[in-house]
């Protein structure tokens, strides 16, 4: 007797441990990744700005101003999509990353460093960061952060 092929997939999908936000964060950057693939390295700061244009209200304006600090504060990171987020990246590999609230039901936005961003202290830093308000102090303290990131 054997199982019909959706039925199993179904079953896959749902012992695979990851939420449906994250499963459709996965296909993004699948998608991402084969829309690459063999083209010369471009200009992706429009599908960027797209993305970030997408957003709900809240995440929208604080995505927007992300990017202008991070556009001002590390003009050599590139912009580019990383699991369907805005991210920016130094030779080819993300730095730091936008996490919007509502693409994961969240109650606060993130701002998140990848492996590449230069923030090693001792033997213990943070990677991560909740956002629920963009002021003066938290601004410049991103723009901090981003510089020694990249640097």
């Amino acid at each position: 007797m054997s199982t019909p092929r959706k039925a199993t997939r179904k079953a896959a999908a749902a012992s695979d441990g990851l939420t449906e936000e994250e499963r459709a964060a996965v296909k993004e950057r699948a998608k991402e990744l084969r829309s690459k693939r063999g083209k010369a390295k471009e200009d992706e700061e429009p599908a960027v700005l797209a993305k970030i244009a997408e957003f709900e209200d809240e995440d929208r304006i604080m995505a927007e101003r992300i990017h202008a600090i991070v556009r001002a504060s590390a003009p050599e990171l590139a912009p580019t999509l990383w699991y369907g987020m805005p991210a920016y990246a130094k030779n080819g590999r993300s730095v730091c990353f936008f996490q919007p609230a509502k693409k994961f039901k969240s109650r606060y936005a993130t701002l998140g460093f990848n492996d590449p961003a230069n923030l090693d202290e001792g033997t213990m830093w943070p990677t991560a960061f909740a956002l629920t308000e963009l002021t003066a102090d938290a601004e410049a303290r991103i723009a901090a952060l981003v510089k020694k990131a990249a640097g």
